[in-house]
């Protein structure tokens, strides 16, 4: 296998064409709150019922979420470009600047958001800088109709229904491995 260099720089300008949703991922171990704004969120798997998210070995919100074992993920509105900003950057009391009722596990379930997903802490794998982490999801939050905060190449970014030539093309039921 030849190794090749992959500059940092071009990785991310390459990656930042893939558009994501934005989250908050949440928690409480004790009387301490944490949550950051998170990218790096995905559904794994419907049987049981598993999502991931990839916090950096650098965060400091990490250790709190990893000893509650328990953790929210909010998916952000288009409305809420300031919630991602609070929850993104360090410092200050972020809970204080936004409402939030506790989920079922405890965690913050935030104001405003579309819809969220209470998790058990499930497995944690070192990948690069990073981790992935896994939870089973145990609660679930009924989804709003209000449209998704994206991020891509950069910036913030919203939906825009398009027309579905997937389901014209594909007159049988789509693949089963589609969550």
């Amino acid at each position: 296998m030849t190794s090749v260099v992959v500059d940092q720089a071009g990785f991310r300008s390459v990656l930042g064409h893939f558009c994501t949703g934005v989250t908050v991922v949440t928690g409480r171990d004790g009387d301490t709150l944490a949550g950051f704004a998170c990218q790096s969120f995905a559904a794994l798997s419907l049987d049981p019922p598993l999502v991931l998210f990839c916090p950096a070995r650098t965060s400091r919100t990490w250790p709190v979420l990893a000893a509650a074992g328990r953790f929210a993920v909010n998916v952000l509105a288009e409305d809420q470009q300031e919630v991602s900003a609070v929850f993104g950057a360090r410092g200050e009391d972020k809970f204080a600047r936004v409402g939030w009722t506790p989920a079922p596990s405890g965690a913050p379930l935030l104001d405003g958001a579309l819809t969220w997903i209470d998790c058990e802490l499930e497995a944690v794998h070192e990948a690069g800088d990073h981790y992935v982490v896994i939870g089973r999801v145990t609660a679930l939050g009924a989804p709003s109709d209000a449209r998704p905060l994206l991020f891509h190449r950069g910036r913030y970014a919203v939906t825009e229904p398009a027309k579905d030539a997937l389901s014209a093309l594909m007159p049988w039921p789509r693949p089963d491995d589609w969550l």
